[in-house]
This record gives structure tokens, C-alpha cells and sequence, in this order.
């Protein structure tokens, strides 16, 4: 089971310093428009590597361009037991800053 956050919270809480873990699941093509900072890229359709990639206790926040993508993700991670929360509207949503580097900031 997972849960849902808008961007606006996802931002506040980037903006107020907590550490957040954000997971975008976009295509390379999507990614490389622009993603959040920080952010680790794993297309929906490697997900299986994000298993190796995450913490399951730590909180993840999900990411693709409107939500849909992201609460498949958040299922499947969920039902294996990572702690996942769905940005709802994606980044279509997204207010924030936009890092462009390759892989990982």
C-alpha cells in the first residue's frame, strides 16, 4: 500500500531541507526535459533495478510526467515492501527547478 503527495508538498519539503528521495520513472527522452534535482532515474520498464537501488524503510517519492506511471511503480515497489509515496500530477505538476544533467545530480 502507498500513498500520495501533490508536488506542492513534495517542493515545501525540498525547500524546508528534509531529506528527500525521489525516484523518476520517466523514459530517458523525459528525464533529460528536466527532473527534479537529486533525483535517481529508473524507467518504469527497468524497475526491477530500483529493488537493488533502494532503501525499502526509506520513504520514496515516485515521479513520472502526470502520476500514472509512478502509482504502477508505487504498486509494484509497494507490494514488495518499499516504503513509496506517488507524486500525484507529476512533473507536468511541478513548480520547482529543473535540473538537466545526465544521470544523477
Amino acid at each position: 500500500m502507498y500513498t500520495d503527495i501533490l508536488p506542492q508538498d513534495v517542493l515545501s519539503r525540498i525547500e524546508q531541507g528534509e531529506p528527500v528521495r525521489v525516484l523518476d520513472v520517466r523514459e530517458q527522452d523525459e528525464w533529460e526535459s528536466g527532473h527534479i534535482s537529486g533525483a535517481l532515474h529508473i524507467p518504469l520498464g527497468q524497475i526491477n533495478r530500483a529493488l537493488n537501488e533502494l532503501d525499502r524503510e526509506q520513504e520514496t517519492i515516485v515521479v513520472c510526467r502526470s502520476g500514472n506511471r509512478s502509482s504502477r511503480a508505487c504498486e509494484y515497489l509497494s507490494s514488495l515492501g518499499c516504503r513509496v509515496v506517488n507524486m500525484t500530477g507529476g512533473m507536468s505538476a511541478w513548480s520547482g527547478a529543473l535540473a538537466y544533467a545526465s544521470e544523477r545530480d
